[in-house]
């Protein structure tokens, strides 16, 4: 199979899994949980499709490319949000401090990435790859951001017994691995040149089709009701730490409401 074609199947691949995840979760009723993920799945199959249909050289394709990006960092940070409310949703003093370290972060993040891009901005640069460059270091800064905030997440539910239920369990996981999949895409192709973008750009979509799948076939309403968390403590060990958790999130809800 040849390059294309393998690019082309994938992207036809990633699009079907994505819809029969959102048909899924709307038949099942999961929607109403996981919305900002529903409608991600629902943007994934107009993304995967579109490339198709235009030029990859026209300025067409430049212009459709900048807001559908956008777009996708946008539901990238609701995703995110989403699923910070559903780890911390009975420590709601946990997850105003995690909303508000993204919204801090990100800003700090997407500044900073901004501004290391100014230097290489000449005068005689076309309006077009001004445009490119400023939503390739948007992109960046809120990628590296989210990629962090997802690793801390996931240290969260590692090192205290936070009583999750499988659905979120998995859908933590997944979206680590989906999201840092596409972000070790990009560094990736900075780090090795353009020579090896190729077979970079197919193992991530190798890996985002993976996910895609697991979402569908695992993601479940019963699902909903098993109930569990990761680590295995010692009773005295595991009320330990959860004491340590209700009261760094009873502070939290004290300093939010002062």
């Amino acid at each position: 199979m040849s390059g294309n074609a393998l690019v082309l199947f994938f992207q036809v691949a990633s699009g079907v899994f994505a819809a029969l995840t959102a048909g899924k979760l709307f038949h099942t009723g999961l929607y109403t949980r996981y919305r900002a993920f529903f409608w991600y799945m629902l943007f994934r199959v107009f993304e995967g499709a579109w490339p198709s249909l235009v030029d990859i050289k026209s300025d067409l394709y430049a212009y459709i490319w900048g807001p559908t990006e956008l777009i996708s960092l946008i539901l990238y940070i609701l995703v995110v949000l989403e699923l910070c409310r559903l780890v911390l949703e009975k420590h709601k003093g946990l997850y105003t401090l995690g909303r508000w370290a993204i919204y801090f972060g990100m800003a700090i993040s997407v500044a900073l990435s901004i501004l290391s891009l100014l230097p290489r901005i000449k005068p005689n640069m076309s309006q077009r790859s001004k445009y490119l460059g400023y939503i390739i270091a948007t992109d960046r800064g809120v990628t590296f951001c989210m990629a962090i905030f997802l690793i801390l997440m996931l240290f969260l539910i590692n090192r205290y017994p936070v009583r999750l239920s499988r659905n979120v369990i998995l859908h933590a996981a997944l979206y680590t691995v989906f999201f840092l999949a596409n972000t070790l895409d990009m560094i990736l192709a900075r780090v090795f040149g353009l020579p090896h973008y190729a077979a970079i750009d197919t193992g991530r979509m190798i890996v985002s089709c993976l996910c895609l799948l697991s979402w569908f076939l695992f993601l479940s309403p019963k699902g909903e009701e098993t109930e569990g968390h990761i680590p295995v403590f010692r009773p005295e060990h595991e009320e330990r730490l959860l004491y340590q958790l209700n009261a760094i999130n009873t502070t939290m809800l004290k300093i939010s409401r002062n």
